[in-house]
This record gives C-alpha cells, structure tokens and sequence, in this order.
C-alpha cells in the first residue's frame, strides 16, 4: 500500500542518471506528495478520474490496458526520470490505463491544476517536461514502425532492449523484474509459444540470462536488431 511522505527525501536512481524532477519542483508547497509503493501495487487504475500528474522518482511502473472483454494488455514500462499522467493536462476526464509498481518505487504527484500554472510559470520546467514529452512520442511512432515492418524476432529484442533501458555505452542490463513470457507476448503483439522459442535462442546465443526473478540483457542482442 502506498505511504505519503509530504517533502520526504527521495534517492536518486544512481544506474540512469536523469533530469532532477524532485529539484524542478521544490517551488511547489501545495498540491505536490511524495508517495511509495511496494512491488504490484496500483497507482491508479484505468477508468479513474485523470487529476494529477506523476513523477517516477525511483523505481519502474509498467502500464496495462483491459478492454471490455476483459483481456489485458501491457502498452509500457516507464523508468526513474519519466512521467506519466499527462493526458489530464489536455482534457482528458478519466485514465486511460492502469499504473502499476514494479517492485518498490518512489513518485511525485502533482495536481492538475498546479501542474498547469507550474508549467505556464516556470520556463525551466516548461522545456524538460515538453523535450521529454517528444522524445516519448518519438519512441512511440518508432513502435508503430516496428510493430508493422518488423519480424517478431526482432521486435522482441527491441522491447527486451527498451524494458532494460539499454544505451550504446552499457554491456549488460537488468530487464524490469516481474515480466514475464505472456507480458512479453503481449507487448510484442504474437503468441507465447513465438515468445519461448525466441527467448531460448537469444539464451542459448549468449544474449541474455533469465531465472523466476530478473533477466539480464547482454550487448550481443543489438545485432538481432542491425542485422537484416
């Protein structure tokens, strides 16, 4: 369950350095709660009302749409540094997904209104929360062009290398802990049993290691992603 703690302390996330939310909006006295969630909690739910927006401070969230047949699908995993929520700054009533913790992780929430006149009154913040808000987008139209063009092989190592928040200087990641084979099914838009065949062939070429717990990916599975 979560704990407020009103302008509590919140440690950085040392293995990704990012944009120092928690300093950006130390200007907010009223409105602003840090919150802390163990692991599978939920932050809000599809369907609630859209009031707030939500710093990731520490931690990972992954987000999950359920459809009126009741299937469900997991449409992304958000890291420290990135925030999620938004939407309710242009209009929008209720939430458009389930938040989840994955494992134990620290936020900031903010409440709508507040948020907007920090935005209109703070240039500082204005800009990181736009640049960041592109470069999602960005990786959002890169999805679509993967889900289209791309074979399920190489999709998959995509959202392996995307889940562990893999760059060009790391050697080995740890993918977010809790997804599974039909997670992973789901994201990548085909079958379990296409996710288990290529999840052994990546382990046996030496690309990642996985037990119940965790998987770790190692810089070889780039080249699923390169070569043609």
């Amino acid at each position: 369950m979560p704990v407020d703690k009103k302008n509590a302390p919140v440690a950085a996330d040392k293995k990704r350095p990012t944009a120092d939310w928690e300093t950006l909006l130390t200007g907010i006295s009223k409105g602003k709660t840090v919150l802390e969630y163990g692991a599978e909690d939920s932050i809000f739910v599809q369907g609630a009302p859209a009031d707030s927006v939500l710093f990731l401070l520490r931690g990972k969230v992954k987000l999950a749409v359920t459809s009126f047949e009741g299937k469900e699908a997991i449409v992304g995993t958000l890291g420290s540094g990135e925030f999620f929520g938004e939407g309710c700054l242009a209009g929008q009533p209720l939430r458009m997904a389930t938040a989840i913790s994955v494992g134990d992780c620290t936020l900031i929430r903010v409440e709508k209104p507040i948020m907007a006149r920090m935005l209109h009154e703070e240039q500082g913040l204005a800009e990181l929360f736009v640049t960041h808000l592109l470069s999602r987008n960005i990786r959002y139209e890169a999805d679509l062009v993967d889900q289209l063009f791309n074979s399920t092989e190489k999709r998959l190592a995509r959202i392996l290398l995307l889940l562990s928040h893999f760059n060009k200087e790391s050697k080995t990641e740890t993918v977010v802990p809790g997804i599974n084979h039909e997670n992973l099914a789901q994201m990548v838009g085909t079958t379990r049993s296409r996710i288990n065949l290529f999840m052994n062939k990546f382990r046996k070429l030496g690309f990642i290691d996985y037990n119940s717990r965790e998987m770790t990916v190692h810089s070889g599975l780039r080249s699923v992603i390169l070569n043609e």
